[in-house]
C-alpha cells in the first residue's frame, strides 16, 4: 500500500515536472519554510542584502515545488535576494508565510497563462513595505517585554546558584519565538497581505497591551527587589536619634529605588536611549551623595 502511495507521489511530481503546473504546498511546506528562516536568521547576513539570502533559502523548496522551469525558478530566487531586514518571529515569520502564499498565485497565474498580477514590483513591495512597521511591533513585545519576563523568572534561581536561572532565559526565549513565528507564518500564508491588518487588528492589540502591562510589572518587580538604594543618614534631636532610612520605610519601603528608576527613565525620556551615559551619570551621583553621607 505504501509503495502504491509513493509510487502515486511520484507520478504526480513527474507530470507536474513535464507540464509546468505548480505542486501543491502545504502547511508542512509552511512549516519547513519557517524552520528554515528561523535557523537561518542572520547567518548569511551581508550589508547589500542584509537577510535576503536567509529568507530565500528558507523559501527555495516552496519555490521548487511551484516553478518546474530553471528560468522561471531562477527568477523567483533573485526576486527574493533583494535587500530585506526585519525582526525574526513577528516580521520574519509572517513575510515568510506572506512571500509563500504570494508566489503560490503568482504560479497558479504563470501555469493559467494569464497576465501576471503579482508581478516582482508587487511581490517586493509587500515586504518592503511591511518588514519596517512589523519590526517596530515585534522588537518592543519580544525584545522590549517577553524577554525580561524570562529574565525576571530565572533570576531568583541564578541568585540561588542554580545554573537553570542562566539556561532557562534563553531557551524560554528561543521557543517563544519559534512557536510565535510558526504561528505567524501559518497566518501570513492564510491570509497572504492581510495579514498585517490581522497582526495589527483589535484583538491583537488587545495581546500587546495585555504583555505591555505584565510587563510592567514584571519591570516593578525587578526594581523593587535587585535595585538597592538605601540612606545612611541620620540625625539626633532632643536626645533622640532619627534614622533617615528606617522613617522612609515606615512611609514607603523602596522609596529611594523608587526615585532611582524613576530618575533613569526620566532621563531616557528626555536624552533618549543612551545606556552608557545613563550608567556613567548615575554612578557619579549616588558616588557623591555617598561620599556626603546622605546614602
Amino acid at each position: 500500500m505504501a509503495e502504491s502511495i509513493e509510487n502515486t507521489s511520484d507520478a504526480v511530481t513527474e507530470i507536474n515536472c513535464a507540464t509546468n503546473q505548480p505542486e501543491e504546498i502545504t502547511k508542512r511546506d509552511v512549516a519547513i519554510a519557517w524552520l528554515r528562516f528561523y535557523f537561518a536568521d542572520e547567518i548569511p547576513h551581508c550589508f547589500d542584502r542584509y537577510i535576503a539570502p536567509a529568507l530565500t533559502w528558507a523559501l527555495m523548496p516552496i519555490l521548487r515545488k511551484l516553478y518546474k522551469s530553471k528560468t522561471d525558478l531562477a527568477a523567483a530566487y533573485q526576486r527574493h535576494l533583494l535587500f530585506f531586514n526585519t525582526q525574526i518571529s513577528w516580521g520574519g515569520g509572517t513575510l515568510t508565510g506572506i512571500s509563500a502564499s504570494l508566489e503560490v498565485a503568482r504560479a497558479k497565474e504563470m501555469a493559467a497563462g494569464v497576465d501576471i498580477t503579482i508581478d516582482d514590483d508587487l511581490i517586493y513591495n509587500s515586504k518592503a513595505g511591511l518588514m519596517g512597521a512589523l519590526s517596530g511591533i515585534g522588537d518592543s513585545i519580544d525584545s522590549g517585554t517577553i524577554q525580561y519576563i524570562f529574565i525576571a523568572i530565572a533570576l531568583p534561581w541564578a541568585q540561588a546558584g542554580n545554573p537553570i536561572g542562566a539556561l532557562f532565559p534563553f531557551i524560554g526565549f528561543s521557543l517563544y519565538q519559534l512557536v510565535i513565528g510558526w504561528y505567524f507564518a501559518n497566518l501570513g500564508f492564510k491570509l497572504g497581505k492581510s495579514a498585517a491588518t490581522e497582526i495589527v487588528g483589535t484583538q491583537m492589540q488587545v495581546i500587546i497591551e495585555a504583555l505591555s502591562i505584565l510587563g510592567l510589572f514584571m519591570m516593578g518587580i525587578l526594581a523593587a527587589n535587585y535595585v538597592t538604594v538605601a540612606s545612611s543618614l541620620s540625625f539626633t534631636l532632643s536626645g533622640k536619634e532619627f534614622v533617615i532610612q528606617d522613617i522612609l520605610n515606615t512611609i514607603m519601603p523602596g522609596l529611594l529605588p523608587l526615585l532611582t528608576v524613576g530618575g533613569v527613565y526620566l532621563y531616557f525620556v528626555k536624552k533618549g536611549m543612551n545606556v552608557t551615559k545613563a550608567l556613567l551619570g548615575l554612578t557619579l551621583v549616588l558616588g557623591v551623595l555617598a561620599a556626603v553621607g546622605i546614602l
